[in-house]
């Protein structure tokens, strides 16, 4: 019997489920309701998903958000931070990976929490994640103008912002096909950047920049491996400088989960989405590990260009390096590439956000009006609603663009951290649904064998990181509230929406016999097929690239 024969026949022993409306709501829901004349299409190739899911995402959090986290944890703290971040990001994937890749439908995991957990977990998270990628949004434009700092302070960084801003409403305004193409584009130009980085950085550590200064582990001994983190002595001030990296290093890694957005818009997702998931690893190694241990050989932690408050640290610890090493034209360059990296990351917060809000109208948690798509399958009005609160980057026009970034990346990171435990509990309910039903696992499109162990330590970690995150305004002498209120508004909005959804739904949890694993699954498969075989060595290339 196949898994989906299986399926079927465990699913008709089960009584409806109570999110199921007794019928085809849920169903409808999930395609845009009776009222939406046009739905979501499947545009996003093969080369787009694989882009995105490895460097879709990867933006101003690595490329000038590092800066904040050296200064407060220094080279060591750096890269234990970004490892542990980088597990906890792992075990995330592998779960979304798991229920995604088997139910790749509009919404994400959004609706999943619908069918796995409740009704009001789901508009929770849907909720939380729409505010998370609208809060980012602003906050890589913010970047931006502190990117454009580095060439110029005589023009108000209102000008950057608003070109910035053009730039990725435009985008996302002419489908997701357009955004797929130009994803591509920048992304790949992110990750060709962030390997001639990691390239030029070993060459420059070893002294062959220009002033044949061989670097080695020299800032490792002076200023240290650790920051006494505000002049705390002893183990107790290290700890605290290397858990302070901890809410950069989540800022930096969100934003892998929007494949699982995008899988609404994907095609063939069955063969697609568990590839772009086995390349998770990739962009944590490469990226994030590599580029973290090289910064913290090139650039000393006492580096006063590494402080994004002061409103001049306008370049990023890469270009910081490459300037010390004497190289005069290249810092430009790479400034230049890192900017792109800013409107790519902003124009996935913005594509990504408005999908959000329309799984969140075709579930019912949003107004309908949400719903409205174009004949070519553009959702215009989230699309241009999201976009309106790009306005907040304005914010930095009065308090400096490095401190505002700072705010909105503190925020970004918390929301996006119980993204991460919703998702890593939806995916324990989705695991224990399976057992139930007796359903075999390792026939899903994509598996792992480190399940459920996996989600409980992401679920675990995720949390604790959370309500930790802003313990620094708790030390004497150094309470600000604007670091209280953008570290623990996100936390303590989660609670808020699920129990005022609870309240309003008045709906249990799902029982594992009761799950829906089959609703949309015809689709699903229709939308499958099999890749033509490679007619020559390069398209072979391309395919097991890709």
């Amino acid at each position: 019997m196949s898994l989906k024969e299986k399926v079927e026949v465990t699913a008709d022993k089960a009584p409806p489920s109570p999110d199921t409306d007794s019928g085809d709501t849920f169903q409808r829901a999930e395609n845009g309701g009776p009222q939406s004349e046009n739905r979501l299409q499947r545009q996003l190739k093969n080369r787009h998903i694989a882009m995105i899911s490895i460097g879709g995402v990867i933006g101003t959090g690595l490329f000038l958000g590092t800066a904040t986290a050296l200064r407060n944890g220094g080279p060591l703290g750096l890269l234990l931070g970004y490892i542990l971040m980088g597990t906890i990001c792992y075990s995330v994937m592998i779960s979304l990976g798991e229920m995604i890749a088997y139910l790749p439908i509009p919404g994400g995991h959004i609706t999943l929490a619908r069918r796995f957990v409740n009704p009001a977990f789901s508009f929770t998270m849907g909720w939380n994640y729409w505010y998370n990628w609208t809060v980012i949004l602003p906050a890589e434009l913010s970047a931006s103008a502190v990117l454009v700092g580095f060439w110029t302070q005589d023009i108000s960084p209102a000008v950057w912002i608003t070109i910035c801003m053009v730039v990725v409403v435009v985008i996302n305004m002419l489908g997701a096909g357009a955004y797929g193409e130009a994803e591509f584009v920048f992304a790949s130009i992110k990750v060709i950047t962030i390997v001639a980085l990691i390239i030029l950085g070993v060459v420059l550590d070893l002294g062959g920049g220009p002033n044949h200064d061989r670097l080695g582990f020299r800032y490792w001994k002076d200023p240290g491996v650790f920051v006494q983190f505000h002049g705390i002595s002893g183990a107790k001030g290290r700890f605290l400088g290397w858990w302070a990296v901890m809410t950069q290093a989540a800022f930096s890694f969100i934003g892998t989960e929007i494949v699982a957005i995008a899988a609404g818009e994907a095609k063939n997702p069955r063969r697609n989405l568990p590839r772009a998931i086995r390349r998770v690893y990739i962009r944590i190694l490469l990226f994030y590990i590599l580029g973290t241990f090289v910064i913290g050989l090139l650039v000393p932690s006492n580096h006063p260009g590494l402080d994004l408050d002061d409103g001049t640290a306008a370049s990023s610890p890469f270009v910081i390096a490459i300037q010390s090493a004497g190289i005069r034209v290249l810092p430009s360059i790479i400034n230049a590439c890192l900017l792109t990296s800013a409107w790519s990351a902003a124009s996935s917060d913005l594509y990504t956000s408005s999908r959000a809000l329309y799984g969140l109208a075709g579930a019912g948690n949003a107004p309908r009006i949400f719903l409205r798509a174009s004949k070519g399958g553009l959702p215009y009005v989230s699309v241009i609603f999201c976009a309106l609160f790009s306005a907040l980057a304005y914010m930095g026009l009065g308090n400096g663009s490095g401190r505002v970034f700072r705010w909105f990346a503190n925020m970004t990171a918390v929301a996006g951290l119980m993204t991460w435990f919703g998702i890593s509990f939806t995916y324990l309910r989705f695991y224990a649904g399976m057992k139930a039903q007796g359903i075999d696992r390792t026939k899903l499109p994509y598996y792992s064998k480190m399940q459920p162990f996996a989600a409980w330590y992401s679920m675990c970690f995720s949390l604790l990181i959370c309500i930790l995150s802003g313990w620094s305004v708790f030390l004497r002498g150094n309470w600000l509230a604007e670091n209280f209120v953008t570290n623990y508004f996100p936390l303590a909005l989660f609670p808020v929406l699920y129990i005022g959804a609870r309240f309003y739904y008045r709906t249990p949890l799902v029982k594992p016999t009761d799950m829906d694993f089959v609703s949309n699954l015809d689709e699903v498969e229709a939308d499958c097929y099999d890749d033509p075989p490679p007619k020559n060595n390069l398209e072979r290339f391309w395919q097991w690239l890709m």
